[in-house]
């Protein structure tokens, strides 16, 4: 089998089922943990080529097994279809690790029903399971295996890391493995040392001052102005800093540089819709990296009652790195964001187009030309003719009061091809701002809602 586009041109064949089980970190680009995997082959001159992947996490319950493994086949082979291609074959791997008492053994013959369930519902769709392997324990198993003694029950002890040839190659090719989903998660979870008290207090304070001024149409541009910029000092700020290599460790030095105060006005200001769309056209260049670390850091101090406050820096960390290659992190960030709010709409359009394989420079095409228009009708005005040439002439700019239009980015994202639509029956958001959450309404002094 040909490794397909990760690793390309560095190509890589891989025979047995023990060079199958060392790649899968490699084709994912993390280790996955409690997962269903799909690994399509297409047909490339009778040898198998890898393409696209899919994953899923396993369902607790067994009767949610054979759901699960449909969702997942139809999803990776009608994704390759809309690619141009159609898988000729699978390759599936069910990752789990063993709980309290348990043995990789018994997790394998516990999931055999589910490797079952993969191949029946693959083989309904004329995609055929080549190999199924069971990860757990540092071993791995066939599902496929022939019975004639090639695994020993015991399983098969997997390759020491980076020993295997996918491994070789991937380092030659630049290609690096993070650790699992659950550490990728961890980044952008909300904090729960000792300063979580401490940001809960300072949004309740921020909440109370800048609500009332975030529903006002007259306060509601100058509240956007001063968080972009208090945005841009952080940017500044955090890019200024010394560079860290472990990514626990840079966090911890990001929460250090954004104060309680300064994160509370800026998760509230960007519950404006407005004031997030031009946040996210900071997307690429210089720009993006600072960034990402700021939304990062804002989602982590979403604390409390404040959890779906964290679906605008979610969606802004899951855009940025998705715009910067990253599908990875983008599709955690993204279903996190979700999590937080599922009628966040910017994130589900998001979330769609980036499982879908699309290309995000639409969307950045979209936003670059938003903030030339922005720059454009914000530079200063002349003040007039200078040398004493006399009045102006000519009608003065329209500055009438416009209605609102949806968020540009929730545009950009809808126009592109395949994109939803509104769900039926579901009331349509304000197209300015979302609602600012239970922690802003439970307060007398405050507005229900910015609609």
């Amino acid at each position: 089998m040909g490794d397909g586009d990760t690793l390309a041109p560095h190509h890589v064949t891989l025979r047995t089922p023990a060079e199958l089980a060392d790649a899968i970190p490699y084709l994912l680009g993390y280790r996955p943990e409690d997962s269903i995997v799909l690994v399509a082959l297409h047909d490339r001159g009778g040898r198998g080529r890898f393409g696209g992947r899919a994953r899923l996490g396993i369902p607790p319950n067994p009767d949610d097994w054979r759901a699960a493994a449909r969702q997942l086949a139809q999803g990776l082979v009608r994704g390759s279809e809309r690619r141009g291609t159609r898988p000729a074959q699978m390759v599936a791997y069910l990752c789990q690790e063993p709980g309290d008492g348990e043995t990789g053994r018994e997790i394998m013959e516990r999931l055999r029903p589910l490797a079952q369930r993969l191949r029946e519902e693959c083989g309904d769709l004329d995609v055929p399971v080549i190999e199924a392997l069971c990860i757990s324990d540092g071993r791995f198993w066939s599902y496929c295996c022939g019975g004639k003694g090639c695994c020993p029950p015991e399983g098969a002890p997997m390759g020491l890391p980076g020993t295997s040839v996918v491994a070789a190659a991937a380092t030659y090719a630049g290609i690096q493995v993070r650790g699992t989903l659950r550490e990728l998660r961890a980044r952008l979870l909300p904090l729960e040392t000792g300063t979580a008290l401490e940001q809960e207090v300072a949004l309740d304070t921020a909440s109370m001052a800048m609500v009332p001024r975030i529903v006002e149409d007259d306060n509601r541009a100058i509240v956007a102005d001063e968080t972009i910029e208090l945005a841009e000092l952080i940017m500044r700020r955090l890019a200024a800093a010394p560079p860290v290599a472990d990514a626990l460790e840079a966090d911890r030095r990001d929460d250090r540089l954004l104060s309680a105060d300064e994160a509370a006005a800026l998760i509230l200001g960007l519950q404006d819709r407005t004031t997030r769309d031009r946040a996210a056209q900071w997307m690429e260049g210089d720009e993006a990296t600072p960034a990402l670390r700021l939304w990062r850091a804002l989602a982590r101090r979403c604390v409390g009652p404040y959890g779906e406050h964290a679906a605008a820096p979610l969606t802004l960390a899951g855009w940025v790195a998705w715009s910067a290659g990253d599908e990875l992190e983008a599709r955690e960030a993204l279903a996190m964001a979700l999590g937080a709010d599922p009628g966040y709409l910017f994130a589900r359009l998001l979330h769609q187009a980036c499982n879908e394989g699309l290309d995000p420079e639409s969307v950045r095409s979209f936003l670059r030309t938003e903030r030339q228009d922005r720059a454009q009708r914000t530079a200063p005005e002349d003040d007039g003719p200078e040398d004493g040439e006399g009045p102006r002439s000519g009608p003065r700019p329209d500055r009438r009061r416009r209605r609102p239009r949806p968020a540009s980015s929730e545009r950009a994202a809808a126009q592109r091809p395949g994109a939803d639509r509104p769900v039926p029956g579901r009331p349509a958001a304000h197209p300015r701002t979302r609602p600012l959450g239970k922690a802003a309404r439970r307060r007398d002094n405050c507005p229900e809602g910015t609609g």
